[in-house]
């Protein structure tokens, strides 16, 4: 089990921009596959589809944990499901935004998912990093 004592403030203060992030990443990703180009490069849309599904997938899990009243005392497979994933997701798709934007495709959704991961990867970060293992 892994529990945090972060102040409801603070949580609040990681939570919004960690929100944030991941909609903006969502946001650049879904304006890079409607771009009419896109299918001339479908390898980069199905790598830079990884991150978004493993945000997705923290997304999911976290907002479960809410649903069932976990609060901040999560069991270690939610909480590597939950905060892993999403902070996991952020680090991916900041990665590969920014190779994105090195092969200059796409370069302003791709600035878009480069400022979400990063937020995504601080902030959940930050909130998983309060996050202790009990004994």
């Amino acid at each position: 089990m892994y529990e945090s004592k972060i102040r409801t403030a603070l949580w609040w203060a990681y939570d919004i921009p960690g929100n944030i992030g991941w909609i903006l990443y969502f946001a650049g990703f879904g304006r890079f596959l409607a771009k009419p180009g896109f299918l001339a490069h479908p390898a980069a849309g199905v790598l830079l589809a990884l991150p978004a599904l493993l945000m997705l997938i923290g997304i999911l899990e976290l907002v479960s944990e809410r649903i069932r009243g976990l609060d901040r005392i999560l069991p270690a497979v939610r909480f590597w499901r939950g905060f892993g994933a999403l902070t996991g997701g952020g680090l991916l798709g900041a990665v590969l935004s920014a190779v994105t934007m090195y092969s200059n495709r796409s370069t302003a959704n791709a600035i878009l998912m480069l400022v979400g991961g990063v937020l995504c990867f601080v902030f959940a970060g930050l909130i998983a990093l309060s996050f202790k293992k009990q004994k």
